[in-house]
């Protein structure tokens, strides 16, 4: 990754409906070289596609929450089932499989507090490999919406200074 493909990855993140012509004006690059530098990073897996934000509450998903879940017995097969069944529940929008106390962060959301309450106690309280979960509601959700290589190499330490 050098300057142009991260000034690239930018201009994609702020608006990946911009045309290749418009990235490589504001670039200073030939729109040919632009084209060939998107393929490449979509080859290398650094571009891995282009999504829609979209607003929550116009889902009616206007509550978040995150359950940290513990499993037992631990095990690699129990690990995936849990993993592909949560993740395919409609009010999922991510499962983190933890290090540390708890092995599991579910990102859920719901039309309110009643739907979230049913929700947990329909599809957590009744599955025998969890031995406790909690429950923390998110007030607010941020994201950085353009992200940049950060200092360093891939395989190598980061220097202090």
């Amino acid at each position: 990754m050098d300057d142009i493909d991260t000034g690239i990855l930018r201009h994609l993140q702020e608006d990946a409906r911009q045309s290749n012509r418009a990235i490589a004006q504001k670039m200073g690059i030939a729109p040919s070289t632009c084209l060939e530098r998107i393929r490449l990073l979509r080859q290398r897996g650094v571009i891995r596609g282009y999504h829609a934000q979209v607003s929550l509450p116009a889902l009616n998903r206007g509550v978040q929450a995150m359950v940290a879940t513990q499993v037992r017995p631990l095990s690699r097969e129990l690990v995936a089932d849990f993993e592909r069944s949560v993740s395919r529940l409609p009010e999922v929008l991510s499962v983190y499989t933890m290090a540390g106390s708890d092995d599991f962060l579910v990102h859920v959301t719901a039309p309110d507090i009643e739907h979230l309450h049913a929700f947990l106690l329909d599809r957590f309280t009744n599955r025998r490999e969890i031995l406790s979960f909690r429950t923390s509601i998110i007030y607010q959700h941020l994201t950085n919406p353009v992200l940049e290589p950060l200092p360093g190499r891939q395989g190598q330490s980061l220097s202090a200074t």
